[in-house]
């Protein structure tokens, strides 16, 4: 292996190793363990800082023109080839819950582009909109949350603005 791969393979894995941590400092909240919620935050934006820094190192961060169409690209795979091969297997092999994830990721993925394509298109002079995304499958819509998700059929006061 070179070290561009071996710096690939650790972004990958910081990058991983932060959600994770969110994930299990989200369950050490919801049984009480607040201290160790925040551990786990605070080794979560560890990782977060070490996976940039690889990212940097490899030269993958650009201009905000290049970065959205590297987004495109990488949310235009992942609806067009990655996922719909994901859930042809999860439903082959009857993993519901894997199915209805990928699905929801998939629908997801393809709004992302979607907003990626317009702000490139509209790249400085684009206007201030509000971002709310589903909780559950992690939509994204403008402006403001509907009454329901029109993926998952979450209530959209459960959305979250981000700001």
């Amino acid at each position: 292996m070179s070290t561009t791969d071996n710096l690939k393979d650790a972004f990958a894995g910081e990058s991983q190793a932060n959600r994770k941590y969110l994930a299990f400092a989200k369950k050490a909240e919801e049984e009480g363990y607040t201290q160790v919620a925040k551990l786990f935050k605070a080794a979560a934006e560890s990782e977060t800082i070490h996976a940039l820094e690889h990212l940097r190192v490899l030269g993958q961060v650009s201009s905000t023109t290049d970065n959205l169409k590297a987004a495109i690209e990488g949310e235009t795979y992942e609806f067009e080839q990655m996922y719909p091969g994901f859930i042809d297997e999860a439903e082959k092999e009857g993993n519901k819950a894997a199915s209805r994830s990928f699905q929801n990721a998939n629908a997801v993925e393809e709004i992302h582009a979607e907003y990626f394509k317009r702000a490139l298109a509209e790249l400085g002079n684009n206007g201030a909109v509000d971002y709310y995304v589903c909780p559950v499958c992690g939509n994204v819509v403008e402006d403001s949350a509907p009454d329901f998700c029109p993926i998952c059929h979450t209530l959209g006061s459960k959305f979250t603005l981000v700001g």
